[in-house]
């Protein structure tokens, strides 16, 4: 186990999948506070480098003062990791040799409730990763009709009450805080259990900020795309509506090739040009979900370019 500070989910796991090897080249597309790129760069040395992405830049801050150890082995970029087809190319990491997306908000987001990730205390309603750009959650509730707002916490929060919320929040706004509209919702769909009522809510709202559905797709072709022979994507998703798209592209890549005859662009002569790694999702342990809760909706999911 890595003696940095901050030991992120399924850090043995993801470690033990990519298989970081000196000379190796490797992506971090998300970098957060670095305890994967920390591993990496440590089982990869001496002379592993690193290319690490963020839309954050205050993890990137973060991040740059823990991993200062490794000096230029890691390569920094302000920027999505959907951005990574073109960014790794330009920085000299293509065809590499291993790509992890952790699909998480780092604790440290979750913590900070000036960022509005959480209801657990008062903060603005933002919600974006990149704060110099894009609208807020605010910004959506405040805006939007009834109807887009219900379809979005159902789309991206498979939130049952959908309607009824967003139809409070039509009547009630405008709204400015998360616990100002954590307060409402639970007093709109008055429920009980474990889960805040808000939960869903705020995972919807967190999703349509950043548009991160559509960041997935368009980052999981790219990584794919820049694997050389052996090299492994590893991806963490905390949602089911991610974990199902990880898992049927998986899926489908790694059968054998059902393209049609007169299609000119195929070339894996009707064999499958990815193998699956993980045949199940890899979950975290009871030992992990103890030491921190966060870890128990975390699936890793692992495939490998021929």
């Amino acid at each position: 186990m890595s003696t940095f500070s901050h030991i992120p989910v399924l850090y043995d796991e993801v470690l033990d999948l990519l298989r970081p090897q000196a000379n190796g080249r490797y992506i971090d597309g998300t970098l957060g506070a670095g305890g994967h790129a920390a591993g990496v760069l440590q089982k990869s040395a001496p002379s592993g480098r690193i290319l690490v992405f963020d839309k954050d830049a205050e993890a990137i801050a973060f991040a740059q003062k823990q991993l200062t150890f490794f000096g230029d082995r890691v390569t920094y970029v302000h920027a999505s990791y959907a951005e990574m087809g073109t960014l790794a190319t330009q920085h000299g990491f293509a065809q590499v040799d291993g790509i992890l997306l952790d699909l998480g908000l780092s604790s440290r987001q979750l913590d900070n409730p000036e960022r509005g990730f959480s209801f657990m205390k008062e903060g603005p309603l933002d919600m974006r990763f990149d704060t110099t750009k894009g609208e807020t959650a605010a910004d959506l509730i405040n805006n939007l009709e009834e109807a887009a707002l219900a379809e979005i916490l159902w789309r991206y929060g498979e939130e049952k009450s959908s309607r009824k919320i967003a139809r409070m929040m039509v009547q009630e706004r405008p709204f400015t805080t998360t616990t100002q509209l954590a307060e409402k919702i639970a007093q709109t769909v008055h429920r009980r259990g474990r889960i805040h009522p808000a939960t869903q809510t705020f995972q919807a709202l967190r999703i349509a900020v950043n548009r991160e559905l559509e960041t997935v797709e368009t980052g999981v072709l790219a990584a794919l795309e820049l694997l050389g022979t052996n090299g492994r994507l590893a991806i963490i998703s905390f949602h089911s509506l991610e974990d199902r798209f990880v898992k049927q592209t998986f899926r489908d890549l790694s059968k054998n090739c059902t393209c049609p005859p007169e299609q000119p662009m195929c070339t894996c002569g009707g064999q499958a040009n990815f193998r699956l790694i993980t045949r199940k999702a890899v979950q975290a342990t009871a030992e992990e979900i103890a030491q921190n809760s966060r870890s128990r909706s975390a699936r890793l999911r692992v495939i490998e370019k021929k």
